[in-house]
């Protein structure tokens, strides 16, 4: 049936496309409506690290249908949210106290926007309201998210309220000490991801030394938004593991039940909870879908499976047969600009087919993914080009395929482009 969907971030007109209707999906490769079969080089939008059809996390779901129906933790607890909880707590190399789980990346930026200022307001520091992120960065869609997500999608237009929110350029140490000398006594949180999810820009070890220092000095949390970098994209199980200041808060969200139901999760540290259980305050958020027994028996299950894949070791060997085949790519191709990225999460700039000298115009992006797609590949569009996010249990053969219908399409799409 067709006519019905409207999809998400994409013109209605161009619903009803049976190249990009999913019939399913197994392993790495993934099968649309019009016959087409691919390897999927997106980790389906980063979440299902582990590939596809997980039989141990299916069966934990079914299990726990089967025992909690619906169990969630508005006003109430239940067992799966409490063992998932304690999980995620021993799989973050920094210490944390609590666990608050949400429902999507986007809804946990907004809780922790949330939880920040009324942190300092029960401190005693009610005038601190102000967010702090990058630019260029992405926090979701959410009205507090969309507010402090640092690309331009259309905020103004959509009346999201971004008064309280500032950016400064990732990197850019100067900005930051600059913005924190002005209004650092304000400041609520910085929040931030790893490594920036536009264009795959990874922090400096010196800009996030930058912001630990400045935190510290002004008294404001620290936020590390792991929804895209966390449950091994980056190489750590998470990427502010090798934080020398660890965050304060830390989102989770795509990798966290391998893309199998919708959940996100805020790791909290001792300080934060500590002030919200000796003052009896109540953290003023509740989500009817958030923890429940379900969507935590998922989690439970991904990090049980993490472990019995050896996912994050997996990883860092797709990472390096990755580093080889794109350094070979970019040194005998001029129209690779530029690699960004990490671990098994990489964005390659590409030239314009028309003008070699200057980056692939964004409207060219949607069309070069389509042609990849008919090459063999699914990809993610960034910045001038795609990303490359392929999962954590990739064999080296898989990378080699990925790349060889990458460049079949970048091809295709040239040819058609100076057609």
């Amino acid at each position: 049936m067709s006519g019905s969907l409207w999809p998400m971030m994409m013109p209605l007109a161009e619903a009803d496309d049976d190249s990009i209707c999913v019939v399913g999906a197994a392993g790495h490769r993934v099968r649309y409506a019009d016959g087409n079969e691919v390897l999927c080089g997106t980790s389906g939008l980063w979440n299902a690290n582990l590939g596809y059809g997980n039989e141990a996390i299916a069966r934990a779901v079914a299990e726990t249908l089967h025992t909690h129906s619906y169990a969630g933790i508005f006003r109430y607890e239940n067992a799966p949210a409490r063992e998932a909880a304690e999980r995620l707590l021993a799989a973050h190399a920094h210490d944390y106290a609590r666990v608050i789980f949400s429902v999507s990346g986007g809804s946990a930026n907004d809780l922790v926007m949330k939880l920040a200022r009324q942190y300092h307001e029960l401190g005693g520091e009610p005038a601190r309201k102000l967010v702090v992120g990058l630019k260029d960065g992405y926090h979701g869609l959410t009205f507090g998210a969309h507010a402090l997500t640092g690309e331009d999608l259309g905020q103004r237009g959509y009346g999201v309220d971004t008064r309280l929110v500032r950016h400064v350029p990732a990197n850019d140490e100067e900005a930051l000490r600059k913005l924190f000398a002005a209004v650092g006594r304000q400041v609520a949180a910085v929040v931030v991801e790893p490594q920036l999810g536009n264009g795959a820009v990874e922090l400096t070890d010196s800009f996030l030394e930058q912001l630990g220092a400045l935190a510290d000095e002004s008294g404001a949390l620290l936020v590390a938004d792991e929804v895209a970098t966390g449950f091994g994209r980056t190489g750590e199980m998470f990427a502010s593991d090798t934080w020398q200041r660890p965050a304060d808060l830390v989102i989770a969200s795509k990798g966290l039940t391998n893309g199998t139901m919708p959940a996100s999760a805020l790791l909290v540290n001792e300080r934060i909870a500590g002030r919200f259980r000796s003052t009896g305050a109540l953290l003023l958020h509740g989500e009817t879908q958030a923890g429940t027994a379900v969507t935590a028996a998922a989690v439970t299950a991904t990090l049980d499976e993490f472990d019995r894949l050896k996912a994050v070791e997996s990883g860092r060997a797709v990472a390096a047969a990755l580093d080889t085949r794109l350094a070979a790519w970019q040194n005998t191709d001029e129209r690779v600009r530029a690699v960004r990225g990490r671990g098994c999460f990489r964005a390659v700039e590409l030239a314009d087919p028309l003008d070699a000298g200057a980056p692939l115009a964004p409207a060219y992006v949607p069309g070069l993914i389509r042609h990849i797609r008919r090459a063999g590949a699914q990809v993610h569009g960034g910045p001038h080009g795609i990303q490359l996010i392929p999962a954590l249990t990739y064999s080296a053969a898989e990378v080699d395929e990925l790349l060889t219908a990458v460049r079949a399409g970048i091809d295709a799409h040239a040819e058609a482009a100076t057609a």
